[in-house]
Parts: C-alpha cells; structure tokens; sequence
C-alpha cells in the first residue's frame, strides 16, 4: 500500500479524500477523520483498507 499523502506521514492510506479545491489524494485514517470535517470533503475507503482502520 501506499503511504499517507500528508507532508510528514509516513502511515499507510486507507482513505481516498474527493477535495473539491484540490487534488484528489489518499491518505492515513488519522488524517481522514480530521479532513472529512472540511465542507465538500468525501472519504471514501480503499479496497482491502478494512484491516488499517482498527
């Protein structure tokens, strides 16, 4: 798998982030949760990523 897309992260991705202002990107579940809360921000989970959200 590929690694957060966050400056400075090096976790794994298990969340594919839709930014409507910005390019698409996948990144850690850490993340995910803090970007979501952003207006117009969709997460969606990668294939297989189950296993990184625990």
């Amino acid at each position: 798998m590929a690694a957060c897309a966050e400056d400075g992260c090096e976790n794994e991705a298990a969340v594919r982030l839709y930014v409507p202002w910005a390019e698409d990107r996948d990144v850690c579940p850490a993340h995910a949760r803090a970007l979501v809360q952003r207006d117009g921000v969709v997460a969606e989970p990668l294939p297989g990523a189950e296993e990184r959200w625990r």
